[in-house]
């Protein structure tokens, strides 16, 4: 496949000032002062300082047909900016982008409208932007109207509609007039969750017909469901470019020194109380082997070590919280009545069989609990362990032909039957 987008050393600076402006001057007032400064032998002030602000710097990649590219990042990490010098929003300082094919953007809510113009005239303006005749806007506008559920207000001027309104009409608007590259920022959280959920479905259509999609979103579950390949963006440069599982592990595990195994004992970092305390946590493949990326086909298992510090009655349950990105969430405990145990070391493990966990990136919480009259938890280490669930697509099961990430959390092996009824 040809690349469509080809970025190369691009860079976009800003000039930040270090001294504010005078607000308002005028010829007479320039002329006066620098009489003033001659009259007194001042030296000429030089213009003010500036510092540079590099919002982009040194980003090169490309971007073939047909692939879903998902940008991730922090706040300021330069996704917004990029996004902007690719839809020729703003020009870069310093290198270049080269695009190949028709480009709708979705960056902001009610960009490109406007406020004075109809939700009817503004959906025919966008249509000319991107190069459409107008017999061409005409066959899709009854499809464009009923997604954007706007009917009853398209003689009305934009500025009049909520801000839902408007990200609904722009992004139907842009999602079906065709654009052979689709570029898309974190506009969806406008919108109320079944509408997201539409524009979600409406995207994986896109994606799936062969065009190409950039596409910049905080849901790391959105961009794990949509996207083939993830940029992260750190500070205005790439950081990591590959797999969304990648990409996504590397992004949320800060500075991306995660592992499958945290010893805290060795670290001398204390988790617990004066019942019960973590020693370690690791994930290991089925040769018993620390790993932090597991074919989905094989057996995982989660263990954790910890010290019961002073004989007591407490009957100690020990759990693991599993997490993908956006926040789905699993809770893995013992299905054996705890007992009381005496003081010690001692070690929990949770099998979990191949073909069960779906692909996608994982993080373990690892915790202890008891109840006696009520809930007690004894510690709670977040994300104390992260692995990845890598889809060989070879022998996989439920796939049926079917190339993108499969929906949810699990995908277990179970047993099925087809049978005639009559």
């Amino acid at each position: 496949m040809s690349s469509v987008i080809t970025v190369e050393n691009l860079g976009k600076r800003y000039s930040l000032a270090n001294t504010a402006a005078p607000a308002y001057s005028t010829l007479r007032d320039v002329m006066a002062d620098a009489a003033r400064r001659f009259l007194r032998r001042e030296p000429v002030i030089e213009a003010r300082a500036a510092k540079d602000f590099w919002a982009l710097r040194n980003v090169s990649f490309e971007v073939k047909e047909g692939e879903v590219v998902g940008i991730v990042g922090r706040n300021g990490a330069g996704k917004s900016t990029l996004l902007k010098v690719l839809s020729r929003i703003t020009s870069p300082t310093e290198g270049l982008a080269r695009i190949r094919g028709r480009v709708g953007s979705l960056l902001e809510v009610g960009t490109g409208f406007h406020p004075e113009l109809s939700g009817r005239e503004n959906i025919f303006f966008n249509g000319a932007i991107l190069g459409l005749r107008k017999h061409e806007i005409r066959a899709r506008f009854d499809e464009i109207v009923e997604f954007a559920g706007v009917a009853n207000f398209l003689d009305i001027p934009i500025k009049r509609y909520s801000s839902g309104m408007k990200m609904r009409l722009a992004f139907s608007v842009a999602a079906h007039l065709d654009p052979e590259i689709m570029i898309v920022d974190e506009v969806l959280a406008v919108g109320d969750a079944e509408f997201q959920k539409k524009c979600l479905g409406k995207m994986q259509d896109i994606s799936g017909s062969g065009r190409t999609v950039l596409f910049v979103s905080h849901s790391m579950q959105t961009v794990t469901s949509l996207c083939s390949r993830c940029i992260l963006l750190d500070r205005g440069r790439i950081r990591k470019d590959g797999t969304p599982s990648e990409v996504i592990l590397e992004y949320l595990g800060g500075d991306g020194e995660f592992s499958g195994r945290a010893d805290f004992a060795s670290q001398g970092k204390v988790v617990g109380d004066d019942d019960v305390q973590l020693l370690y946590g690791e994930v290991i493949d089925e040769n018993g082997r620390a790993t932090i990326e597991v074919d989905i086909r094989r057996p995982v298992a989660v263990r954790m070590g910890f010290r019961v510090r002073r004989r007591s009655d407490i009957a100690f349950i020990p759990n693991f919280h599993f997490v993908i990105p956006g926040g789905t969430y699993a809770f893995v405990s013992s299905p054996d009545a705890p007992v009381s145990l005496p003081p010690g070391d001692y070690e929990a493990i949770c099998h979990i069989p191949g073909d069960f966990l779906n692909e996608g990136s994982y993080f373990v919480g690892l915790a202890i609990t008891s109840y006696t009259e009520g809930p007690v938890l004894h510690f709670f280490e977040q994300s104390a362990l992260t692995f990845n669930v890598r889809d060989p697509m070879e022998g996989s099961v439920g796939r049926h032909g079917y190339v993108n990430v499969m929906p949810g959390v699990v995908r277990p092996r179970l047993k099925w039957t087809i049978e005639e009824t009559r």
